[in-house]
Protein backbone atom coordinates (compact mmCIF):
# COMPACT_ATOMS: atom_id res chain seq x y z
CA UNK A 1 0.00 0.00 0.00
CA UNK A 2 2.80 2.36 0.84
CA UNK A 3 4.89 1.61 -2.02
CA UNK A 4 1.30 2.50 -4.22
CA UNK A 5 0.74 5.69 -2.51
CA UNK A 6 4.58 6.44 -3.53
CA UNK A 7 4.44 5.62 -6.94
CA UNK A 8 0.69 7.88 -7.00
CA UNK A 9 2.40 10.56 -5.76
CA UNK A 10 4.94 10.74 -7.69
CA UNK A 11 2.53 10.36 -11.20
CA UNK A 12 1.05 13.28 -9.48
CA UNK A 13 4.06 15.22 -9.56
CA UNK A 14 5.47 14.20 -13.03
CA UNK A 15 1.95 15.10 -15.01
CA UNK A 16 1.38 18.14 -13.10
CA UNK A 17 2.22 22.07 -14.92
CA UNK A 18 4.42 23.02 -12.05
CA UNK A 19 6.22 20.06 -11.84
CA UNK A 20 8.12 20.57 -15.47
CA UNK A 21 8.70 24.26 -14.17
CA UNK A 22 11.94 24.10 -12.23
CA UNK A 23 12.62 26.99 -10.05
CA UNK A 24 15.97 28.65 -10.75
CA UNK A 25 17.42 32.28 -11.07
CA UNK A 26 17.34 32.84 -15.05
CA UNK A 27 15.42 35.48 -15.05
CA UNK A 28 14.80 36.32 -18.77
CA UNK A 29 16.47 39.47 -19.00
CA UNK A 30 18.52 40.23 -16.02
CA UNK A 31 21.72 38.37 -16.48
CA UNK A 32 24.24 40.84 -14.48
CA UNK A 33 25.93 39.48 -11.25
CA UNK A 34 25.08 42.30 -8.82
CA UNK A 35 21.96 44.90 -9.94
CA UNK A 36 21.47 48.15 -9.74
CA UNK A 37 18.20 49.57 -8.38
CA UNK A 38 18.69 52.55 -10.43
CA UNK A 39 19.10 49.86 -13.94
CA UNK A 40 16.03 48.40 -12.99
CA UNK A 41 13.66 51.27 -12.71
CA UNK A 42 14.65 51.44 -16.10
CA UNK A 43 13.50 48.18 -17.38
CA UNK A 44 17.08 47.12 -16.56
CA UNK A 45 18.15 48.94 -19.58
CA UNK A 46 21.21 50.45 -18.62
CA UNK A 47 24.45 49.35 -20.75
CA UNK A 48 25.17 52.62 -21.93
CA UNK A 49 23.43 55.02 -18.74
CA UNK A 50 25.62 53.59 -16.48
CA UNK A 51 28.15 55.90 -15.41
CA UNK A 52 29.15 54.65 -11.71
CA UNK A 53 30.23 51.41 -10.04
CA UNK A 54 28.09 49.49 -11.21
CA UNK A 55 29.85 49.54 -14.81
CA UNK A 56 31.97 46.91 -13.79
CA UNK A 57 28.62 44.29 -14.76
CA UNK A 58 26.29 46.21 -17.35
CA UNK A 59 29.26 47.69 -19.50
CA UNK A 60 32.69 48.69 -18.10
CA UNK A 61 32.79 51.35 -20.82
CA UNK A 62 30.82 52.96 -18.36
CA UNK A 63 33.32 53.98 -16.27
CA UNK A 64 34.65 56.51 -18.71
CA UNK A 65 31.88 59.00 -17.73
CA UNK A 66 32.37 58.57 -13.95
CA UNK A 67 32.47 62.28 -12.67
CA UNK A 68 34.06 61.91 -9.01
CA UNK A 69 36.06 59.51 -7.37
CA UNK A 70 33.58 57.64 -4.81
CA UNK A 71 34.57 55.63 -1.95
CA UNK A 72 31.94 53.77 -0.76
CA UNK A 73 31.45 51.20 2.03
CA UNK A 74 28.29 50.73 2.34
CA UNK A 75 26.67 49.88 -0.47
CA UNK A 76 23.28 47.36 0.24
CA UNK A 77 20.92 46.59 -2.39
CA UNK A 78 17.91 44.46 -0.66
CA UNK A 79 15.06 43.51 -2.75
CA UNK A 80 11.47 41.33 -1.99
CA UNK A 81 8.56 40.25 -4.18
CA UNK A 82 5.62 40.46 -3.79
CA UNK A 83 4.83 37.12 -2.27
CA UNK A 84 7.70 37.66 0.41
CA UNK A 85 6.13 40.89 2.10
CA UNK A 86 2.63 38.51 1.94
CA UNK A 87 4.17 35.87 3.77
CA UNK A 88 6.31 37.56 6.14
CA UNK A 89 4.04 40.69 6.89
CA UNK A 90 0.94 38.20 7.88
CA UNK A 91 2.71 36.31 10.11
CA UNK A 92 2.91 37.64 13.80
CA UNK A 93 2.87 41.23 14.93
CA UNK A 94 5.17 44.35 13.56
CA UNK A 95 7.71 43.63 15.59
CA UNK A 96 8.49 40.31 14.43
CA UNK A 97 8.76 41.47 11.34
CA UNK A 98 12.20 41.10 11.44
CA UNK A 99 13.03 37.66 12.75
CA UNK A 100 10.48 37.16 10.09
CA UNK A 101 12.75 38.35 7.28
CA UNK A 102 16.30 37.09 8.94
CA UNK A 103 13.98 33.19 9.30
CA UNK A 104 13.01 33.41 5.63
CA UNK A 105 16.22 32.52 4.59
CA UNK A 106 15.95 28.84 6.30
CA UNK A 107 13.88 27.19 4.20
CA UNK A 108 11.61 25.09 6.66
CA UNK A 109 10.41 28.75 8.01
CA UNK A 110 9.88 30.17 4.50
CA UNK A 111 7.68 26.92 3.68
CA UNK A 112 5.52 28.02 6.79
CA UNK A 113 5.13 31.29 5.75
CA UNK A 114 3.93 30.78 2.07
CA UNK A 115 0.87 28.07 3.24
CA UNK A 116 -1.63 30.86 2.54
CA UNK A 117 0.62 32.06 -0.72
CA UNK A 118 0.87 28.71 -2.57
CA UNK A 119 1.68 29.17 -6.26
CA UNK A 120 3.21 32.63 -5.58
CA UNK A 121 7.22 32.48 -5.90
CA UNK A 122 9.16 34.27 -2.62
CA UNK A 123 12.24 36.23 -3.75
CA UNK A 124 15.06 38.34 -1.49
CA UNK A 125 18.05 39.48 -2.68
CA UNK A 126 20.97 40.89 -0.94
CA UNK A 127 24.13 42.41 -2.30
CA UNK A 128 26.79 44.11 -1.09
CA UNK A 129 29.29 46.01 -3.22
CA UNK A 130 31.93 47.82 -1.29
CA UNK A 131 34.12 49.44 -4.01
CA UNK A 132 36.06 52.36 -4.87
CA UNK A 133 35.74 54.22 -7.95
CA UNK A 134 37.49 56.80 -10.12
CA UNK A 135 36.86 57.99 -14.05
CA UNK A 136 38.28 54.76 -15.79
CA UNK A 137 38.61 52.65 -12.84
CA UNK A 138 36.71 50.62 -10.21
CA UNK A 139 37.90 48.52 -7.77
CA UNK A 140 35.58 46.54 -5.38
CA UNK A 141 34.40 43.21 -3.55
CA UNK A 142 30.76 42.09 -4.08
CA UNK A 143 28.28 39.33 -2.27
CA UNK A 144 24.99 38.58 -3.72
CA UNK A 145 22.51 36.46 -1.85
CA UNK A 146 19.40 35.02 -3.76
CA UNK A 147 16.85 33.15 -1.82
CA UNK A 148 13.31 32.24 -3.75
CA UNK A 149 10.87 29.47 -2.45
CA UNK A 150 7.48 28.18 -3.75
CA UNK A 151 4.76 25.50 -2.45
CA UNK A 152 3.51 25.26 -6.23
CA UNK A 153 -0.91 25.49 -6.24
CA UNK A 154 -1.26 21.74 -8.19
CA UNK A 155 -2.47 18.47 -6.66
CA UNK A 156 1.15 17.46 -5.46
CA UNK A 157 1.77 20.44 -3.88
CA UNK A 158 5.46 20.27 -3.87
CA UNK A 159 7.79 22.58 -2.09
CA UNK A 160 10.32 24.34 -4.19
CA UNK A 161 13.33 26.00 -2.43
CA UNK A 162 16.60 28.03 -4.32
CA UNK A 163 19.59 29.61 -2.99
CA UNK A 164 22.45 31.37 -5.01
CA UNK A 165 25.26 32.53 -3.30
CA UNK A 166 27.70 34.73 -5.56
CA UNK A 167 30.71 36.34 -3.97
CA UNK A 168 34.62 37.89 -5.48
CA UNK A 169 36.31 40.54 -6.23
CA UNK A 170 35.90 42.74 -9.11
CA UNK A 171 37.80 45.13 -11.04
CA UNK A 172 37.40 47.10 -14.19
CA UNK A 173 39.27 49.24 -16.84
CA UNK A 174 37.87 52.10 -18.95
CA UNK A 175 39.99 53.43 -21.96
CA UNK A 176 38.75 56.14 -23.74
CA UNK A 177 39.46 56.81 -27.40
CA UNK A 178 39.56 59.83 -30.06
CA UNK A 179 38.43 62.30 -26.99
CA UNK A 180 35.57 59.92 -25.22
CA UNK A 181 33.37 59.43 -28.24
CA UNK A 182 34.41 55.70 -28.43
CA UNK A 183 35.43 54.28 -25.34
CA UNK A 184 36.17 50.70 -24.38
CA UNK A 185 36.18 48.53 -20.92
CA UNK A 186 37.08 45.26 -19.61
CA UNK A 187 36.45 44.04 -16.09
CA UNK A 188 37.52 41.01 -14.27
CA UNK A 189 35.38 39.10 -11.51
CA UNK A 190 36.72 35.71 -9.78
CA UNK A 191 33.07 34.47 -8.82
CA UNK A 192 33.30 32.10 -6.18
CA UNK A 193 29.12 30.49 -6.40
CA UNK A 194 27.50 28.05 -4.17
CA UNK A 195 23.60 26.85 -5.22
CA UNK A 196 21.00 25.04 -4.29
CA UNK A 197 17.85 23.58 -5.53
CA UNK A 198 15.91 21.29 -3.49
CA UNK A 199 12.42 20.15 -4.24
CA UNK A 200 10.40 17.82 -0.98
CA UNK A 201 6.97 16.71 -0.76
CA UNK A 202 4.34 19.49 1.36
CA UNK A 203 5.25 17.98 4.66
CA UNK A 204 8.04 15.79 4.37
CA UNK A 205 10.69 17.18 6.39
CA UNK A 206 13.74 18.78 4.62
CA UNK A 207 17.11 18.08 4.86
CA UNK A 208 20.26 19.62 2.97
CA UNK A 209 23.17 17.79 2.68
CA UNK A 210 26.63 19.33 1.86
CA UNK A 211 26.19 16.77 -1.30
CA UNK A 212 23.33 19.32 -2.23
CA UNK A 213 25.05 22.17 -2.97
CA UNK A 214 27.31 22.73 -6.61
CA UNK A 215 29.89 24.84 -5.85
CA UNK A 216 32.55 26.56 -8.08
CA UNK A 217 34.92 29.45 -9.02
CA UNK A 218 35.41 31.23 -12.09
CA UNK A 219 37.10 34.35 -13.64
CA UNK A 220 34.06 36.02 -15.54
CA UNK A 221 35.50 38.72 -18.04
CA UNK A 222 33.10 41.57 -19.24
CA UNK A 223 33.89 43.35 -22.66
CA UNK A 224 31.88 46.71 -23.10
CA UNK A 225 32.36 49.75 -26.12
CA UNK A 226 30.43 52.56 -26.36
CA UNK A 227 30.37 55.11 -29.17
CA UNK A 228 28.70 58.60 -28.90
CA UNK A 229 27.97 60.64 -31.93
CA UNK A 230 28.91 64.12 -30.62
CA UNK A 231 25.51 65.49 -31.93
CA UNK A 232 22.59 67.24 -30.35
CA UNK A 233 20.58 64.09 -29.02
CA UNK A 234 24.24 62.35 -28.13
CA UNK A 235 22.86 58.97 -29.81
CA UNK A 236 24.97 56.47 -28.30
CA UNK A 237 25.61 52.48 -29.35
CA UNK A 238 27.21 50.40 -26.62
CA UNK A 239 27.48 46.36 -26.87
CA UNK A 240 28.65 44.05 -23.71
CA UNK A 241 30.37 40.41 -24.26
CA UNK A 242 29.79 38.79 -21.40
CA UNK A 243 32.10 35.89 -20.24
CA UNK A 244 34.02 36.85 -23.04
CA UNK A 245 37.06 34.19 -22.45
CA UNK A 246 34.32 31.87 -22.07
CA UNK A 247 35.67 29.84 -18.92
CA UNK A 248 34.35 26.97 -16.86
CA UNK A 249 33.85 26.62 -13.43
CA UNK A 250 36.44 25.17 -11.42
CA UNK A 251 37.05 23.54 -7.75
CA UNK A 252 34.16 21.00 -7.87
CA UNK A 253 31.91 20.66 -4.52
CA UNK A 254 30.69 17.45 -3.42
CA UNK A 255 27.11 18.31 -5.60
CA UNK A 256 29.48 19.09 -8.54
CA UNK A 257 29.71 22.68 -10.19
CA UNK A 258 26.89 25.26 -11.15
CA UNK A 259 25.34 25.11 -14.93
CA UNK A 260 27.85 26.66 -17.06
CA UNK A 261 27.71 30.71 -18.04
CA UNK A 262 27.08 30.86 -21.51
CA UNK A 263 28.76 33.54 -23.60
CA UNK A 264 26.40 36.43 -24.70
CA UNK A 265 26.22 39.54 -26.36
CA UNK A 266 23.67 42.55 -25.66
CA UNK A 267 23.23 45.48 -27.91
CA UNK A 268 21.74 48.83 -26.92
CA UNK A 269 21.23 52.36 -28.04
CA UNK A 270 20.20 55.60 -26.65
CA UNK A 271 19.56 59.07 -26.89
CA UNK A 272 19.84 61.75 -24.16
CA UNK A 273 18.58 65.18 -24.51
CA UNK A 274 18.97 68.37 -22.72
CA UNK A 275 15.43 69.54 -20.87
CA UNK A 276 16.35 72.92 -19.95
CA UNK A 277 19.37 74.37 -18.44
CA UNK A 278 19.94 71.62 -15.88
CA UNK A 279 17.73 68.82 -16.64
CA UNK A 280 18.67 65.74 -19.18
CA UNK A 281 16.01 63.04 -20.63
CA UNK A 282 17.31 59.61 -20.74
CA UNK A 283 15.74 56.90 -23.56
CA UNK A 284 17.63 53.77 -24.17
CA UNK A 285 16.68 50.12 -25.40
CA UNK A 286 18.54 47.20 -24.63
CA UNK A 287 18.70 44.00 -26.40
CA UNK A 288 19.84 41.14 -23.93
CA UNK A 289 21.13 38.02 -25.79
CA UNK A 290 21.06 38.73 -29.21
CA UNK A 291 22.25 35.17 -29.99
CA UNK A 292 19.70 33.71 -27.40
CA UNK A 293 21.71 31.04 -26.02
CA UNK A 294 19.23 31.09 -22.96
CA UNK A 295 16.78 30.09 -25.41
CA UNK A 296 14.15 33.36 -24.50
CA UNK A 297 11.82 34.35 -26.55
CA UNK A 298 12.71 38.02 -28.18
CA UNK A 299 10.14 40.18 -26.65
CA UNK A 300 10.97 39.07 -23.22
CA UNK A 301 14.83 40.18 -24.18
CA UNK A 302 13.82 43.77 -24.97
CA UNK A 303 14.08 46.24 -22.80
CA UNK A 304 13.15 49.98 -22.45
CA UNK A 305 14.08 52.71 -19.90
CA UNK A 306 14.13 56.37 -19.33
CA UNK A 307 15.33 58.48 -16.63
CA UNK A 308 14.88 62.08 -16.03
CA UNK A 309 17.50 64.06 -13.91
CA UNK A 310 17.31 67.53 -12.22
CA UNK A 311 20.84 68.87 -11.80
CA UNK A 312 22.40 65.18 -11.25
CA UNK A 313 21.17 65.24 -7.85
CA UNK A 314 17.08 63.84 -8.21
CA UNK A 315 16.08 61.10 -10.85
CA UNK A 316 12.44 59.88 -12.27
CA UNK A 317 12.68 56.40 -13.68
CA UNK A 318 10.38 54.27 -15.80
CA UNK A 319 10.35 51.76 -18.20
CA UNK A 320 9.66 48.07 -19.98
CA UNK A 321 11.45 44.96 -19.32
CA UNK A 322 10.60 41.55 -19.42
CA UNK A 323 7.07 42.64 -20.32
CA UNK A 324 6.50 44.40 -17.35
CA UNK A 325 6.65 47.90 -16.15
CA UNK A 326 9.16 49.39 -13.92
CA UNK A 327 9.31 52.86 -12.45
CA UNK A 328 11.70 54.51 -9.46
CA UNK A 329 13.07 57.47 -7.79
CA UNK A 330 16.59 58.36 -6.84
CA UNK A 331 18.48 60.91 -4.75
CA UNK A 332 22.31 61.05 -4.78
CA UNK A 333 25.05 63.16 -3.92
CA UNK A 334 28.83 61.91 -3.14
CA UNK A 335 28.47 60.80 -0.10
CA UNK A 336 24.88 59.54 0.06
CA UNK A 337 22.96 57.55 -2.98
CA UNK A 338 19.57 56.05 -2.27
CA UNK A 339 17.16 54.39 -4.69
CA UNK A 340 13.29 53.38 -4.53
CA UNK A 341 12.34 50.90 -7.88
CA UNK A 342 9.81 48.25 -8.37
CA UNK A 343 10.06 45.69 -11.33
CA UNK A 344 8.86 42.79 -12.37
CA UNK A 345 9.44 39.66 -14.28
CA UNK A 346 7.27 36.71 -16.16
CA UNK A 347 7.33 33.70 -14.37
CA UNK A 348 6.50 31.87 -17.52
CA UNK A 349 9.48 30.25 -18.91
CA UNK A 350 8.11 29.68 -22.46
CA UNK A 351 4.92 32.57 -22.82
CA UNK A 352 5.01 36.34 -22.55
CA UNK A 353 3.43 38.80 -19.98
CA UNK A 354 1.98 35.00 -18.59
CA UNK A 355 2.15 35.97 -14.93
CA UNK A 356 4.20 38.68 -13.21
CA UNK A 357 6.78 38.42 -10.02
CA UNK A 358 6.60 41.73 -8.97
CA UNK A 359 9.09 42.88 -6.87
CA UNK A 360 10.45 46.11 -4.51
CA UNK A 361 14.39 47.57 -3.71
CA UNK A 362 15.66 50.15 -1.88
CA UNK A 363 19.19 50.54 -2.77
CA UNK A 364 21.67 52.88 -0.24
CA UNK A 365 25.31 53.68 -0.67
CA UNK A 366 27.03 55.85 1.66
CA UNK A 367 30.80 56.61 1.81
CA UNK A 368 32.96 59.97 0.65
Amino acid sequence: MIVFQGLLFALLFLISPAGWAALDFEDAAFPEFVTSARGLAMGNAYINKTDDAWSAFYNPAGLGTVRQPQFHLLNLHMEVSNAFLDAVGSVGAVTDLPRNITGSFDAQQIREKLVTNQGDISHLRANLFPNFTVRGMTLGYFLSQRNRAVINDDVANMFEFAERRDQGPVFALNLPLFGGVFKIGASAMYVTRRELYKTVGPTDPITIADTDYKKGSSLQVTLGTKLTIPVALLPTFGFVLRNATNNDWEGAGAGGVPDDIPQTVDGAFSITPQIGSISRLHIEVNYKDLGDRYDTSASRRLGFGTELDFNRRIFIRGGLGDGWGSGGIGVRSKAFIMDLTTYAVDRNSTGFRKKEDRRFVLSLSSGF
